[in-house]
């Protein structure tokens, strides 16, 4: 079965089901579950002794070393202040986890099982007594009633969107804690608190949890944390007396026992220290090392591994995103000229080594992106906003120019100039000016140094046609409070989409997220993308939830919101030869904390 067609089957529930014999029943029929699927059926409801891509005889022990760029200022992932290690997450469980061969199922963690009423006005979780704090103490309901309460009021937009549907908690008792919800008939608020995390009551009351901190905080994960410094390492390390190390999903995980990230601030120092030993595996991102520095006797020896893993993760739009905040930016024309200015053809050739593809959509991946032109259900979804959507949405197909590859294709900067003209810029004298005489002027922000080397020639490309284009680095904390504040003219990032397709779509692209804190980059307002995510969001049937997506992309691109850059399906990886790994390797990860050990030989 296919994942298209395995999202289509209608079935939302399945897994271990038992009669329903709690409180709940003399009131209404309830379904209780150990695992659930928004649409789809989940793999392993049936409750393997192990996962197929986890060696249930992994040896445990041993270290292993990763690079990370940039730094972290806090360890309180849960409000807005600060940035966090994005490997927090090794130290936390939740109340049900996913897998990785799967992008939309839910399998009892913290909690053994679910339940919920045929209206899916409220779900009650049944946490397992024996979840266990790293000091001890037990998982309590009333951590999740605190976890939710702290989230819904401190944490980053795009979190807050997540939980708004949610509308409290209640501990029923001290392993029962109970969601009601504003909505009815869906699931996404279900999948929602499925994923949280409990703060303990014990450790919080006398802290202020709407501050940043650097003490580590309790929590119940396989891994806690050993020491840090930060702007240096964080090292954590692995429990041994984990209380869920011997359920069916965490048999053959959690190997090494201990994982450190090692920080820097250049991608040549981080990469040195690869070659050196110093870091034991590398997740490579520039084609130019990939393809030209990987010539290393480390390699013809066998002591280092090279290799190309296919990855089927959903991926979102990587571009330069279009401050809309900026008067110039919100003309559509201006936009498209910005996008038909980058000559990706060239850049492929001579930046990115042939190694990308040209990234034409905002949900790559597991079958949300948009074809062709709209028909059937899309086109029923579309036809009320015809008249406020892009001319030849209906009848072309979305497509980006396609250049000769030289970099000097005068036929793409005619088009770009006749749009500019038509918004009222002119080329003159060698500058692109407005009636008022004064010149198109743009500045791109980016926290990644290696991304100099495939904007410069798309800062070659604006200056061509009278633009006063330049390109700044900044460092990740200065590129966070820039893109919260939006303070740039065009933003080089990345967007991210869960499966399915949810509340976070909020943060990224819907108006009521514009000057919030989160990830709405090109600050778009627009009442279509508003209308589409709302629906979105409260979707229960499988075909038209897809045919919405597909709109919602279909309408981002034919707005020109972000200057599209590229992606690709595989991941580029290097390690040292001391590490084993099972035979099968997850369908949409790379496993390498979670699977992966260390040889002792």
């Amino acid at each position: 079965m296919t994942l298209r067609s395995a999202f289509s089957t209608l079935m939302i529930c399945a897994g271990v089901f038992f009669a329903q014999t709690g409180p709940a029943a003399a009131q209404e029929e309830t379904t209780r579950v150990r695992a659930f699927s928004e649409f789809a059926t989940p793999l392993y409801a049936d409750e393997p002794a192990h996962l197929p891509y986890a060696n249930p005889n992994a040896p445990k022990g041993g270290r292993i070393v990763l690079g990370e760029f940039g730094s972290y200022d806090t360890l309180n992932f849960h409000v807005a202040k600060g940035d966090w290690p994005s490997s927090i997450g090794l130290i936390y469980d939740s109340l049900m986890v996913g897998t990785d061969d799967e992008v939309d199922a839910y399998y009892g963690q913290l909690a053994e099982s679910v339940e919920y009423p045929a209206d899916k006005s409220w779900a009650i979780f049944y946490l397992r007594k024996e979840a266990r704090y790293h000091d001890g103490s037990p998982v309590l309901a009333a951590d999740f009633v605190y976890s939710l309460e702290a989230k819904k009021k401190h944490a980053r937009a795009m979190i807050k969107t997540m939980y708004e549907a949610v509308e409290r908690a209640e501990a029923l008792d001290d392993y029962r804690v109970k969601f009601y919800f504003s909505t009815t008939g869906s699931m996404k608020p279900l999948t929602t608190v499925a994923g949280l995390s409990p703060l303990p009551v014990s450790f919080w009351k006398d802290r202020d949890i709407t501050e940043a901190t650097l003490e580590p905080p309790l929590t119940s994960g396989p891994y806690r944390i050993k020491k840090m410094e930060p702007g240096r390492y964080i090292v954590y390390e692995r429990d041994p007396d984990y209380w869920g190390k011997d359920l069916p999903f965490a048999k053959g995980l959690y190997n090494f026992d201990e994982i450190q990230y090692d920080y820097y601030r250049d991608e040549t120092v981080m990469f040195e220290a690869f070659k050196a030993g110093k870091i034991h595996v590398r997740a490579e991102n520039s084609a130019k090392r990939w393809v030209t520095e990987y010539n290393l006797p480390a390699i013809d020896e066998g002591r280092m591994i090279r290799e190309e893993i296919s990855t089927e993760s959903p991926q979102g739009l990587r571009g330069y995103f279009i401050n809309q905040k900026r008067a110039k930016f919100q003309d559509l024309r201006v936009r498209k000229a910005l996008t038909y200015l980058y000559d990706f053809e060239a850049i492929q050739r001579t930046a990115l080594y042939g190694q990308f593809e040209r990234a034409t959509h905002y949900f790559q991946g597991a079958g949300y992106a948009s074809e062709g032109v709209p028909t059937g259900l899309e086109l029923e979804i579309l036809e009320p906003y015809r008249e406020q959507l892009p001319e030849g949405l209906f009848d072309q197909p979305f497509s980006l120019p396609v250049s000769d590859g030289s970099g000097r294709d005068r036929r793409i900067k005619r088009q770009a100039l006749s749009l500019f003209r038509e918004a009222g810029w002119e080329l003159k004298s060698g500058k692109l000016l407005n009636a008022a005489g004064e010149q198109f002027a743009l500045e791109i922000i980016s926290g990644s140094p290696d991304a100099e080397r495939y904007t410069a020639p798309y800062i070659q490309n604006l200056k061509s046609v009278g633009i006063d284009a330049s390109f700044r680095v900044v460092d990740s904390a200065q590129w966070r409070a820039r893109a919260r504040s939006g303070d740039y003219g065009l933003l080089l990032a990345r967007t991210n989409f869960f499966v399915p397709p949810g509340g976070e779509l909020k943060s990224f692209y819907h108006s009521s997220t514009v000057g919030e804190s989160g990830g709405n980059f090109a600050s778009i307002s627009n009442p279509v993308v508003d209308a589409l995510i709302d629906q979105i969001v409260v979707e229960q049937d499988a075909e038209r939830h897809f045919a919405l997506v597909h709109a919602l992309d279909r309408v981002m691109l034919a707005n020109y919101y972000a200057v599209p850059l590229y992606y690709r399906d595989t991941s580029w990886i290097a390690y040292w030869n001391s590490f084993g790994r099972p035979e099968r390797a997850p369908k949409y990860a790379t496993g390498i904390t979670s699977t992966w050990w260390f040889k002792e030989d």
